[in-house]
């Protein structure tokens, strides 16, 4: 099923449910999560207000839904305890599991451990 640009933009919302637009022509006023988190926003419990399709060749389409940047909220400070706890994990990605070590780097979960316990010949 090909998807034309007169099925991507569709502000009605009678086809697909919601207001629905080509991919980079949203209306203003409206953004996606990443837009909202690169405005210092979220979208705070408010309902998806359109989407944006992008059509792609033998696959079904892209989407990514928009939410009115009027209602956004701001995004929640982090506090010292989710610090903490980020910091943790981050330590617990980059420890081999093998010699217990520090990587410097986050391990790669194909091999489990670093690079140098999974090839020790160095080759």
């Amino acid at each position: 099923m090909s998807l034309t640009f007169a099925r991507c933009f569709e502000p009605t919302g009678v086809l697909h449910g919601i207001p629905t637009f080509p991919w980079r022509l949203a209306p203003d006023g409206l953004a996606t999560r990443r837009q909202l988190r690169a405005l210092g926003l979220r979208p705070g419990g408010q309902d998806i207000a359109g989407q944006v399709l992008r059509p792609r060749f033998r696959r079904s389409p892209l989407i990514a839904f928009l939410y009115r940047v009027d209602r956004a909220k701001p995004v929640r400070p982090m506090t010292p305890a989710k610090t903490a706890a980020l910091a943790k994990a981050n330590t617990a990605r980059r420890t081999c599991t093998q010699c217990r070590r520090d990587a410097g780097y986050v391990v790669p979960a194909s091999l489990g451990m670093c690079v140098p316990c999974a090839y020790p010949e160095g080759g």
